[in-house]
C-alpha cells in the first residue's frame, strides 16, 4: 500500500512558476512509476508527466513539455513537479500517482493523492 499526499499548489500569475511536491509512505515507493496528472473543471483528468523508478527516464505531455520539469528524490521518498512559465490553461486540481506498470494513461496507476489546486490568472 502507498499513501501519497500532494501539497504546493496555490495561486499565481501567468509567467510564474510553482513547485508541487507529492510524499509517499508505504514500503517499496522506489519501484514504482510516479506519474502527475490534473483535471480541470468540466474536463476529463489529463497526463502531464510521469518519471521512471529509478529517476533515469521521464515523459511530458506535448502541452507542458518545456515548461515542467518531474523528479524524485528516493531518499525523501518524495517525487516533484516543477512548472514554470505558467499558463492560465495550466489551471486546475493535480494530482500524483503511482503505478508497477504504469506511463501516461491513469488506467495504469494504482494509487492516488487527493489533488492540490493550481490557479493561474491572466
Amino acid at each position: 500500500q502507498v499513501q501519497l499526499v500532494e501539497s504546493g499548489g496555490g495561486l499565481v500569475q501567468a509567467g510564474g512558476s510553482l513547485r508541487l511536491s507529492c510524499a509517499a509512505s508505504g514500503r517499496t515507493f522506489s519501484r514504482y512509476v510516479m506519474g502527475w496528472f490534473r483535471q480541470a473543471p468540466g474536463k476529463e483528468r489529463e497526463f502531464v508527466a510521469a518519471i521512471s523508478w529509478s529517476g533515469g527516464t521521464t515523459y511530458y505531455a506535448d502541452s507542458v513539455k518545456g515548461r515542467f520539469t518531474v523528479s524524485r528524490d528516493r531518499a525523501k521518498n518524495t517525487v516533484y513537479l516543477q512548472m514554470n512559465n505558467l499558463k492560465p490553461e495550466d489551471t486546475a486540481v493535480y494530482y500524483c500517482a503511482a503505478g508497477t506498470t504504469a506511463w501516461d494513461k491513469s488506467s495504469q496507476y494504482d494509487y492516488w493523492g487527493q489533488g492540490t489546486q493550481v490557479t493561474v490568472s491572466s
